[in-house]
């Protein structure tokens, strides 16, 4: 009985074994099962999102390249040194619909909070759009910071606008020389216009020859001579004489390039390319220089008994200094600035000759330019009194471009040389188109225009740089008129042993500085105030002082 009972007790045993072995597999396997099913919802989910994303990926891009393709996506814009000019990117608008707007008081707090640059008078038109019930812009091309608080706003009634645009780090700096786009990309003026399809092939960026440096400076030094001789502008170009690379053109006033402004002021005429002018006694260099390209006269070639004053068709023409000797050479004919004396030496060069050197080197012609915006030199006809006037830059118009080409031409070694703003890597065959003699004997003189105290730019004698020049005084045609006010010319050279660089330097309606101290750049005591209205008073102190500042530059870098 008890063995049975023990038997009975043994097969009760080994059924719960078997029974607890079978529940704890089944556990395993349910467990696993679960785990598995888990682990293929979520590596299908993520399978999803990875071709998702891939998708999307391949839209955005499609999407940009369709959205920049139909605006006109254009390439970037260099200066020398890879400094970026003018580059296309894409930018958020934010605007508002105030038929969205819950609650206005709340909605204004927070735009206050996020535009800490607009001002109270801005919030004030915003508020009052808002009244309108119609849809307007709050602020263009925002910043990332401004983007990400607009965002977590969450607000319905703010609109964000995806849009590609063009941007100039520099702000007015390039302005004439850039230009603009409308509002579809397109050029419509300075370089923007004239490579118009260059720029929107969006293949390589366009490198200038400008260099930034050398044009933030001569822009803070032109600026400077508003406050001091308060002109109502002003223009300066600086050029490789050797190559007609322009390392800086500047012309004021000038304008925001990000602002997309329309202006109508003529003022604001690229004055170094497009503004027509007659510039005074600068073209004395060039009456001269056509008497050595022609080989009629020699530096000491004397002109003796010269009257104060002449007569052309009941016209006269008068020295600007009366207190000139009567007998004076050609040299010192240019280098005491004598009107008289330069009708004497074209009278002798001819219309004939004379005419041939200026077409030569592209004074009287429209010149080709990088920029469109060119002007053309007016037309006249050809005489004897219009040869007489002529020679001294009266009566004749030309750019302060093409008069930085012909100072370069006269001073170069008679080599031709072509103005360009664009930098190129290929090497140009130079062709010589005057004497070598010519640049010889005028280097020399505007050597001495500078640096000898009977010269009229004693203020350009920079020391270390051998600066030669001429300058001009002119009276401004206004509406076929003749003015008091003044257009005022420097024109430099130097250095004059090894010639490399031109500068013009004009100033539009100068007024003479009476409180101004004069700073002699030799041993001569300071000048306070001055009545006298000429470039030798007024253009060659800003000359001198732009090749005080950039002088360094040149002397390292070119």
């Amino acid at each position: 009985m008890k063995q049975k009972n023990n038997n009975k007790l043994f097969e009760l045993e080994e059924y719960e074994s078997q029974l607890s072995f079978n529940n704890s597999k089944t556990g395993l396997n349910i467990s696993f099962n679960r785990v598995a099913f888990i682990f293929f919802i979520f590596f299908g989910i993520s399978i999803i999102f990875s071709f998702k994303s891939i998708y999307l990926g391949s839209l955005k891009k499609n999407v940009i390249n369709n959205f920049s393709n139909n605006l006109n996506y254009r390439s970037s814009i260099h200066d020398r040194n890879g400094n970026i000019l003018a580059k296309t990117v894409f930018t958020t608008n934010v605007g508002l619909n105030p038929n969205l707007v819950i609650d206005k008081k709340r909605l204004l707090l927070n735009l206050r909070l996020i535009f800490q640059d607009k001002s109270i008078e801005e919030f004030e038109i915003i508020e009052k759009k808002l009244n309108r019930k119609k849809f307007f812009y709050i602020k263009k091309k925002i910043t990332q910071d401004q983007l990400n608080q607009v965002l977590l706003l969450g607000d319905k009634s703010i609109i964000l606008e995806e849009k590609i645009s063009r941007i100039y780090p520099q702000k007015n700096l390039f302005s004439h020389i850039i230009g603009q786009i409308d509002d579809n990309n397109n050029g419509i003026s300075g370089l923007e216009m004239s490579f118009n399809d260059q720029l929107k092939k969006n293949i390589n960026p366009l490198k200038l020859t400008i260099d930034t440096d050398l044009q933030y400076l001569i822009r803070e030094e032109l600026i400077k001579s508003e406050e001091i001789f308060q002109n109502i502008g002003s223009a300066a170009i600086l050029m490789n004489i050797n190559s007609g690379e322009v390392l800086s053109l500047i012309s004021l006033p000038d304008f925001n390039l990000n602002k997309r402004q329309t202006i109508k002021d003529l003022n604001y005429t690229n004055k170094v390319t497009k503004g027509v002018y007659e510039l005074g006694s600068v073209f004395k260099t060039l009456t001269l220089a056509s008497a050595f390209q022609h080989k009629i006269l020699e530096p000491n070639t004397m002109f003796e008994k010269l009257e104060k004053k002449i007569y052309c068709a009941g016209n006269p023409i008068s020295e600007y200094d009366e207190k000139l000797p009567t007998d004076l050479s050609a040299e010192q004919i240019l280098i005491r600035s004598s009107n008289i004396g330069s009708v004497r030496i074209a009278q002798k060069v001819g219309i004939d000759n004379y005419k041939s050197f200026l077409e030569k080197i592209g004074v009287i012609d429209k010149i080709q330019f990088d920029i469109d915006e060119v002007g053309q030199p007016l037309n006249f006809r050809w005489g004897k009194c219009k040869l007489a006037t002529m020679s001294f830059g009266h009566g004749i118009t030309t750019t302060p471009l093409q008069l930085a080409k012909a100072y370069s031409i006269i001073s170069n070694g008679g080599y031709d040389i072509k103005p360009s703003l664009i930098k190129s890597g290929e090497s140009k065959i130079r062709t010589q188109i005057l004497n070598e003699n010519v640049s010889k004997n005028i280097n020399n003189i505007l050597r001495k225009v500078v640096s000898s105290k009977e010269g009229t730019a004693h203020f350009a004698d920079v020391y270390g740089y051998e600066v030669g020049g001429k300058t001009g005084t002119a009276d401004k045609v206004k509406n076929g008129i003749y003015t008091k006010d003044k257009i005022n010319t420097f024109v430099s050279v130097f250095p004059i042993s090894n010639p490399k660089f031109v500068l013009l330097v004009l100033l539009d309606e100068p007024k003479p500085s009476k409180e101004y101290i004069y700073h002699y750049r030799d041993e001569r005591a300071p000048y306070k105030g001055n009545w006298r209205n000429t470039a030798g008073w007024t253009t060659v102190l800003i000359a001198g002082n732009i090749i005080e500042k950039i002088g360094p530059i040149l002397a390292t870098k070119y």
